[in-house]
């Protein structure tokens, strides 16, 4: 299995996501630990109602069990954040900082994931110098507040056949359909509720 994420990251099919809203009342290091602990390789802090002060706690501590878990670290949207704990990459989306202007922050060597959920975006993030695509949401979901219609398992046939950069299936992926996303190409899947939950 090829790498997701040039140069940094473990071989992996699973990309985990935080999210505290669905750990049932769990602290997000507990569910994080825990993650790591079962092997998970990659790991990304999606944290939408935190203030900044206890997202940079938290990702600090998260950079320190990553590293001795020996995983890749990944901060959403917070391109600020992702700089001060030392993650290993940050991801947005499409209304957050452009791809180039993170580049300009973060520099050469910090992994930048994009959203997308269209051939043009995907094309687009391509151009733009993204490190990896988000390709989804594959299936409806809850996980976001402002997540877009489902692209289906169509969208991530295209990408197959015409996107050469690594990329993660993301959205409404469970242990019931996963091996359907798996059978349309997809070589690493991201989980939230199912894995938190």
């Amino acid at each position: 299995m090829p790498r997701l994420l040039p140069g940094t990251s473990p071989e992996t099919d699973v990309y985990a996501l935080t999210d505290d809203g669905l750990s049932l009342g769990r602290p997000v290091l507990d569910v994080a630990r825990a993650l790591l602990g079962s092997g998970i390789k990659i790991l990304q802090y999606r944290e939408k109602e935190k203030k900044a002060g206890q997202m940079l706690a938290e990702c600090l501590e998260l950079r320190r069990l990553t590293r001795e878990a020996g995983a890749c670290f990944i901060v959403n949207d917070h391109v600020d954040i992702a700089l001060l704990c030392e993650a290993d990459g940050v991801h947005v989306g499409q209304d957050d900082l452009p791809v180039e202007a993170v580049r300009r922050l973060v520099g050469p060597d910090m992994i930048i994931g994009q959203s997308t959920h269209s051939p043009e975006q995907a094309r687009a993030a391509v151009a733009a110098g993204a490190d990896y695509i988000g390709v989804g949401p594959i299936y409806p979901t809850k996980t976001k507040k402002d997540v877009c219609a489902a692209v289906t398992l169509d969208y991530l046939d295209w990408v197959v056949k015409h996107i050469d950069l690594p990329f993660v299936a993301i959205g409404g992926i469970k242990r019931h359909n996963i091996a359907d996303v798996v059978a349309h190409g997809a070589r690493c899947c991201a989980l939230v509720s199912e894995l938190v939950g």
